[in-house]
């Protein structure tokens, strides 16, 4: 079955949506946990996402490297968007419980990051650390994982019903 180019829009705006979102709210709740725990200017957080490439130079850098951080955030933000919208409709019945498919996927997005993209950077690495793990595992869970589950659902509901009723 071929997909029309109003269906590969609709696709489209429904990741791009879903990736602002889950981006901003990613980014905000990291932003505002590193300034309430360290008291410190929250831009240090973008700084340390351009440091994956710029090293500790990224520390002293201006405007520019925050942009570059945020830019990268945005990026990272858009591709697990596309991927779980990708993944969603092959996942089956496991997509029934929305928020158990969340966790699930907020989890793997911190095992991706902490294990295999973090280690390939410049980023230097504090030792580990438990609470602050589960703290980053809570924030990947409830500002990406939940609502791409609950977006993709709801994008998919509505395709499925769209397609039924144009051939009902």
């Amino acid at each position: 079955m071929a997909t029309s180019s109003s269906d590969n829009r609709n696709f489209r705006a429904a990741v791009l949506r879903a990736g602002l979102l889950v981006g901003c709210l990613d980014i905000t709740s990291a932003l505002i946990h590193f300034f309430v725990r360290t008291g410190r200017d929250p831009l240090i957080v973008l700084k340390y996402i351009s440091s994956a490439i710029l090293g500790k130079s990224a520390f002293t850098g201006g405007a520019a490297v925050v942009l570059l951080g945020l830019l990268f955030h945005f990026v990272i933000a858009f591709t697990f968007t596309l991927l779980f919208f990708i993944l969603y409709p092959k996942l089956g019945g496991f997509t029934r419980n929305r928020l158990l498919t969340g966790i699930l996927y907020g989890l793997f997005i911190w095992t991706v990051m902490n294990l295999l993209v973090v280690p390939m950077t410049l980023i230097s690495r504090a030792p580990f650390n438990w609470t602050q793990a589960i703290i980053n595992m809570l924030i990947l869970i409830v500002a990406i994982g939940i609502p791409l589950s609950l977006l993709a659902s709801r994008y998919y509901q509505r395709t499925v019903t769209l397609a039924t009723s144009v051939f009902a």
